[in-house]
């Protein structure tokens, strides 16, 4: 059985840190993938963190609970893309393998970051040598979170986490944090739509199919 245990004291993380080698530099010019719902009881813009957490399905919210439920803190904005449709679409829809793209009005956003981000690398060996495993990357959200709070109290000057989705076969994911990442979001994105607009028929439907996801129009 893989190994994640509840992090380890903040000197370990920091001492087995290689910068060389554990820090991933995403250049202005890679295009990140996010959906995100612009109604609903919640709704959000495409270039807003949330605030409030950590959230059951957020793997990386950094917020500390209070008494275990989730609290509003402008100090630890968080923020998830892909960087491909599948894994947004793979990580988003996961709960139930459907893909609903009416209800509350999912967006899908493309964008590029305005300067180069800088991210802790946790698909490589840095969670081996402070004593976890890729793991980190698929095990409980309640041991997850806590890693993602004593990375961040580690390592504030990071934009985030690079990390391996476990619904898209491990393909790349980022979770950012603000601050710092808030200035790393670009004045406009380059692309905006609707989930269920007429352009996306195609590629969600391939997407669909390759997951084995259902999509609802």
């Amino acid at each position: 059985m893989a190994r994640l245990p509840l992090p380890p004291a903040r000197s370990v993380l920091v001492n087995e840190l290689r910068p060389t080698e554990d820090i991933v530099a995403v250049h202005p010019a890679t295009r990140l993938v996010r959906i995100f719902t612009a109604h609903g009881n919640h709704p959000q813009q495409w270039n807003t963190f949330r605030y409030t957490g950590p959230l059951p399905h957020g793997r990386f919210d950094q917020q500390p609970p209070k008494r275990g439920a989730p609290v509003t803190d402008p100090a630890n904005g968080v923020l998830y893309f892909g960087l491909t449709v599948r894994t947004s679409v793979a990580e988003v829809f996961q709960t139930t393998s459907t893909v609903d793209r009416k209800s509350r009005g999912p967006r899908l956003v493309v964008v590029r970051p305005a300067r180069t981000l800088r991210l802790l690398d946790l698909s490589g060996l840095w969670p081996t040598r402070v004593g976890a495993s890729q793991e980190i990357s698929s095990g409980p959200k309640k041991i997850t979170q806590a890693w993602a709070r004593a990375i961040r109290s580690a390592f504030s000057d990071l934009d985030g986490i690079w990390y391996r989705s476990s619904m898209d076969g491990g393909g790349p994911a980022i979770c950012l944090w603000d601050p710092p990442a808030g200035s790393a979001l670009p004045d406009d994105p380059d692309v905006l739509l609707p989930l269920d607009h007429p352009g996306l028929d195609v590629p969600l439907g391939r997407v669909c199919e390759e997951l084995n996801y259902v999509m609802v129009n």
